[in-house]
């Protein structure tokens, strides 16, 4: 029997499914929220190799890393001048995940909490943000909904002082390449994989040290004394 023959057009779109399900650092179907499913069109494909030459430095892949600190299991360590963050697990080890930071100007340190977690977080930018990129010509919608689209990404943990929402969070990132840099407006993003990871395992209350762009403080804080092999062969 003739196997049946499939047309260019369909082959094409095929490979574009694929490619999004299966793509580091964009979510596969199972992670997208309810309802919501990529768009298969003759331009996924192109969107999606463009996404993985734009990955992030291997220095940012997460990593089991070997981490000298006073500081409790369950404390997360930011620490925006190297764009790492820590997950104290004790016993002198920590998941260290790559970050993206705030841009000149948009640095911040401090100890806040864990204050609220949400996966495929909506997203409504701040009236600040919204005046701040008018005044650059760029208008920005006052509301996004919550998936692949977003600029929260896939989880979101916001930060909280005193009981108060600081408008800053940890959150996913539809840019997984401006993970490394200097690119938000204090946030702190990961990519999408990470984000979920420890999303799964930062509690609310979770208390969450943050540096700052210059690092003051940072050598009494804590002491990354590189890749914990075991950890990374079999840990999590």
């Amino acid at each position: 029997m003739t196997p049946p023959r499939f047309s260019t057009r369909f082959a094409i779109l095929a490979a574009s499914a694929l490619a999004l399900m299966f793509t580091p650092g964009l979510p596969d179907a199972s992670a997208m929220p309810r309802g919501a499913q990529p768009a298969i069109t003759d331009t996924a494909l192109p969107v999606v190799q463009i996404a993985q030459s734009k990955k992030p430095k291997s220095e940012f892949w997460r990593k089991k890393v070997r981490l000298q600190t006073d500081e409790k299991p369950g404390t997360i360590i930011i620490d925006t001048s190297t764009k790492y963050l820590y997950y104290v697990e004790g016993n002198n080890r920590a998941t260290r995940y790559g970050v993206g930071v705030g841009r000149d100007g948009f640095g911040w340190s401090g100890t806040v909490k864990v204050g609220r977690k949400a996966e495929w977080p909506d997203w409504r930018p701040p009236a600040s943000m919204i005046a701040r990129e008018r005044r650059k010509g760029r208008n920005i919608p006052t509301y996004v909904k919550g998936g692949i689209n977003n600029p929260l990404g896939a989880r979101a943990l916001y930060l909280y002082k005193g009981g108060r929402d600081t408008i800053f969070r940890i959150h996913g990132t539809n840019q997984p390449w401006t993970i490394g840099l200097n690119m938000s407006s204090g946030c702190i993003r990961m990519m999408n994989k990470d984000v979920e990871h420890l999303y799964s395992r930062a509690a609310v209350g979770s208390k969450v040290v943050v540096i700052g762009p210059n690092g003051k403080g940072a050598e009494k804080l804590y002491t990354d004394r590189g890749m914990d092999f075991f950890g990374s062969l079999f840990g999590g």
